[in-house]
């Protein structure tokens, strides 16, 4: 006996084996119930997604000798003899190759005929769009008022190719991509109705590869068979399609988690060895980054597609939120480097270098902060009024981290930095009064105008606070102060990153250097005062338009510019800052 491919043997015969496509197949079965027909019907869609099989369903339900309706018998002659395509009542024609107008007149020239055998004569056209223009126009009148017994179905991957007077003429249904669910359920069925074994792994991957069409998700199935020896399994799967093996990107984030460079590039090196696509890999590294994160926020939202929803939890556990943003961020702009690289694995190991250097070891916080120090670039920019002495030009790990994935750092922009022996103790500490005055109540006012007016910038410095702790602050300004109590507002546009940790941090460096008695309390709302992140910003234009002027009124520029009656373009004007 001849061997069927699985794409053909398993082709729906009913409405009710279609996988997915609910949305038209309710409209088409409640046509056919109710016998409100229309002339035309135009199927839209992607390969493989049911167009030419629901015709053909359709076309049955029409032509059932049982009668008219969304459940045909399949065993009649008409259901049989359609199914086989050898019914004299579905004339079936692939426009691609009868294109010429002659071909479309010859077509209608037998329409006016009634059927041979059915209820109906249907005319099935497959990739409509690619009849010329005389062929629409010769289509076109007949296709807007048929004779009464012939149907119209119309197929096409392109309906953008198609005019106007004929979609107008049509009740259109635009079928979907079959999800990698659907396709992965209907997959399930064929093969245990075949009797092969398989792993929902492989099962995944295949829908996966499959992009959405059910027609390429059972041929590449029918090749597994092949490949594997009747036993469907992950790795076998991974080898046909060369895509990268779920393990190897489980094996990245645990690397990455202990810091082993050399089990990254083993990896590396393995995907290579493999002839592995390093966008593909990248891209799956993207998907894993994302189920990542979703677990550490819902971690009931992860299924077990993959069949690794434990050691996704576990991964999940034992990474913070910002790691894996910050990973995901990389990776992301990573993609642009396997195209500009000499090598694409030279990218891709030079990604996993990036995301292990970045890594926040340092988002504990320890006590000790000099211990997460590193090394700054000596070309991070600077107004030219701050005096940044060498000890500056270093920031801790967290803040590496934030420039890395390209949130914004507030610079440094104290005039007198403060020695280390004069951070341990307050400067608004109040002196001692000599003789009680009448009014203390002014005196702690004053004490609050003198804080959120003059040296609230300093205490920010003084902190301590590195890395997201330190811009949460930076974008935060004093709302009330009447010791011992210090209530901080923090831009309501700047505090998605807020959490308890962050807050907590805030508070101690607070409490640190205004006194263990002070209570501190942050709350998210509309700033009443100037923050030091605003401050920075507004010195740094006030820089740039002073240096603007000052080149504008340069002797050089001037007699320049009216000696060869030139013009300054303003775009070209960079500052130190910018670079």
């Amino acid at each position: 006996m001849t061997y069927q491919v699985l794409a053909r043997k398993w082709r729906p015969k009913t409405f009710q084996d279609m996988a997915g496509q609910e949305h038209v197949l309710q409209t088409l079965v409640h046509a056919l119930d109710n016998k409100r027909l229309h002339h035309a019907y135009l199927f839209t869609g992607t390969r493989g997604v049911g167009k030419t099989t629901i015709a053909r369903i359709f076309a049955k339900c029409l032509n059932c000798e049982v009668g008219v309706g969304s459940q045909p018998c399949g065993k009649c002659d008409s259901c049989r003899e359609i199914a086989e395509g050898r019914f004299i009542d579905l004339i079936e024609v692939d426009a691609a190759s009868r294109t010429k107008v002659e071909d479309t007149r010859e077509l209608l020239d037998n329409v006016q005929y009634a059927p041979s055998r059915g209820r109906y004569k249907v005319y099935l056209i497959d990739e409509v769009h690619m009849l010329s223009m005389h062929s629409f126009n010769a289509l076109l009148k007949t296709l807007e008022e048929p004779p009464p017994h012939v149907i119209f179905l119309l197929a096409t991957t392109d309906p953008h190719k198609l005019p106007t007077t004929i979609l107008s003429r049509c009740l259109q249904f635009s079928l979907k991509n079959l999800s990698p669910q659907k396709i992965v359920e209907y997959l399930q069925s064929v093969l245990l109705a075949e009797q092969i074994p398989y792993t929902d792994a492989a099962l995944w991957q295949i829908a996966r590869a499959a992009q959405g069409s059910m027609r390429d998700a059972l041929t590449l199935l029918d090749q597994s068979i092949s490949f594997c020896a009747g036993n469907i399994n992950e790795a076998d799967v991974s080898a046909l399609l060369g895509t990268p093996d779920q393990t190897l990107l489980l094996r990245i984030m645990t690397a990455l988690q202990v810091g082993n460079a050399a089990e990254m590039l083993d990896i590396a090196s393995i995907a290579a060895d493999h002839s592995s696509d390093f966008s593909a890999l990248l891209d799956n590294l993207l998907g894993l980054l994302h189920r990542i994160a979703i677990a550490q926020m819902v971690p009931g939202g992860i299924d077990n597609s993959l069949g690794d929803r434990e050691q996704i939890l576990e991964i999940a556990r034992k990474s913070t939120a910002e790691e894996i943003q910050l990973h995901y961020q990389i990776a992301l702009n990573g993609r642009r480097d396997l195209s500009l690289a000499p090598d694409p694995r030279m990218a891709f190991e030079m990604l996993l270098m990036r995301m292990l250097a970045f890594k926040p070891a340092a988002l504990d916080y320890p006590q000790d902060h000099s211990a997460s120090m590193i090394e700054a670039p000596s070309t991070w920019p600077v107004m030219e009024d701050d005096s940044v002495s060498e000890e500056k030009k270093k920031t801790e790990t967290a803040a590496a981290v934030l420039i890395a994935s390209g949130i914004p750092t507030i610079a440094e922009t104290t005039a007198n930095p403060v020695e280390p022996e004069q951070a341990q103790k307050p400067e608004l500490e109040p002196e001692p009064e000599p003789e009680p005055e009448p009014e203390p109540e002014q005196t702690k006012s004053a004490t609050h105008e003198s804080l959120s007016a003059e040296n609230w910038y300093q205490l920010f410095e003084r902190t301590g606070l590195s890395g997201i702790s330190r811009n949460l602050l930076a974008n935060s300004c004093v709302e009330t102060m009447m010791e011992p109590q210090l209530d901080l507002i923090l831009d309501v546009h700047q505090s998605a990153l807020l959490n308890d940790d962050h807050r907590q941090r805030i508070i101690e460096s607070l409490k640190a250097q205004l006194g263990a008695h002070w209570q501190v309390r942050l709350r998210v709302g509309e700033l009443l005062r100037e923050s030091p992140a605003q401050r920075r910003q507004r010195l740094l234009e006030e820089s740039r338009q002073k240096a603007l002027t000052d080149f504008h009124n340069d002797p050089n520029v001037v007699d320049i510019i009216k000696r060869f009656s030139a013009s300054v373009v303003p775009d070209s004007i960079h500052f130190m800052s910018e670079k």
